[in-house]
């Protein structure tokens, strides 16, 4: 299980426990409270490095390209991982093109122990950074329980989660947020009829 920092206000939660689901998770809201927390370049580079992904950029501008490429892989994530939510198959064509900034090559690292076979990737940059976030999404569809694929049931919320509780019944993207909202509905509902 991976361990997200928290989120500050203002900034796109990491709640999912899954990076690919807390990608999707920068788009949040329903109606007129819609959120893009990728609203511009800056923006998804500080996510990246709130996630612990090297941009490879320090204090470059990276310009809207970054920007487009980075919302149209969001939009590619959010497809594929619909359908395999609902048991349809996807294009991973879209998805492949991000996952080619991953190239690596074999390197033979020899520690005292023995030796040992490993890849290694290209430097930080914004494309890898990208590939970074792809490679999460395919290893999502490929390797993850979608009975565990969420989303948050309240009517008000639109975040996902992959539910790694032990009984796997997490209901809420976070307990702290709709949660709580849950809990207080019920209860002004409680009173009221017992009044």
């Amino acid at each position: 299980m991976t361990t997200t920092p928290q989120s500050e206000p203002g900034e796109a939660p990491l709640i999912a426990d899954y990076l690919a689901l807390d990608m999707l998770n920068t788009e949040a809201g329903i109606g007129d409270s819609q959120r893009d927390f990728w609203h511009s370049a800056d923006a998804v580079l500080a996510w990246l490095a709130r996630c612990g992904i090297d941009a490879g950029v320090h204090g470059k501008s990276v310009g809207t390209d970054f920007l487009r490429e980075a919302t149209a892989l969001r939009a590619i994530a959010r497809d594929l991982i619909s359908l395999r939510r609902r048991g349809e198959r996807g294009d991973p064509a879209p998805l492949n093109r991000y996952l080619e900034a991953l190239a690596s090559i074999p390197v033979l690292e020899w520690s005292e122990a023995q030796p040992q076979l490993v890849r290694r990737g290209g430097k930080a940059s914004p494309g890898r950074a990208l590939g970074i976030l792809a490679e999460s999404v395919a290893t999502l569809l490929a390797e993850g329980e979608f009975s565990l694929v969420r989303q948050c049931e309240h009517t008000e919320c639109v975040l996902w989660f992959y539910d790694r509780t032990k009984s796997h019944r997490r209901r809420w993207c976070s307990m702290a947020l709709c949660g709580n909202r849950h809990k207080a509905a019920e209860f002004r509902k409680r009173t009221r009829l017992a009044a």
